[in-house]
């Protein structure tokens, strides 16, 4: 098997979270973590500690909403907070174009383009959260504060 570790994208993710802080690693997943089901049996953890990441589009910009696992993205949440009409899910091409990720494999950090990133607050319940890490197979833990600080991102109630 190709050692994940040396795909540019996870090893972008990699240095991102060596940057913030030595101590946090991409772990590499005998299965896939495409799905938060996937991610949660492979990790022996509960479903909603593991992070979605949805890409989402509004007419000039694209978002970031980092849920938990067991719950869904309220569109109309979204659009209230943005004060948007249209938001929508983005399409495969803009989320590797923007974030530099394939869908299954979005990291919450190391996107290719800036990003605005809410986080649900929902996440917080759990004392560690796991993230994709740039592949389907690799993940990286840690805590909802520090998800908040390395990503700069908005903690909203973005679920329903």
């Amino acid at each position: 098997m190709e050692n994940l570790l040396e795909k540019e994208a996870v090893k972008r993710v990699k240095e991102k979270l060596k940057e913030f802080d030595r101590t946090l690693e991409v772990i590499v997943l005998d299965n896939s973590a495409r799905t938060a089901n996937d991610a949660a049996n492979s990790l022996k953890t509960e479903v909603g500690s593991i992070i979605k990441s949805l890409f989402l589009k509004t007419k000039n910009s694209f978002l970031l909403c980092l849920i938990a696992g067991d719950m869904r993205c309220s569109l109309n949440k979204i659009k209230k907070i943005l004060g948007e009409k249209d938001v929508s899910m983005g399409h495969a091409e803009q989320v590797k174009e923007i974030t530099g990720f394939t869908i299954g494999g979005v990291s919450p950090v190391a996107h290719l383009n800036p990003i605005r990133i809410f986080i649900d607050q929902s996440l917080s319940r759990f004392k560690n959260i796991y993230g994709a890490a740039g592949h389907p197979n690799c993940v990286f833990k840690i805590n909802f504060n520090d998800l908040k600080k390395i990503t700069n991102g908005k903690v909203e109630d973005i679920t329903e």
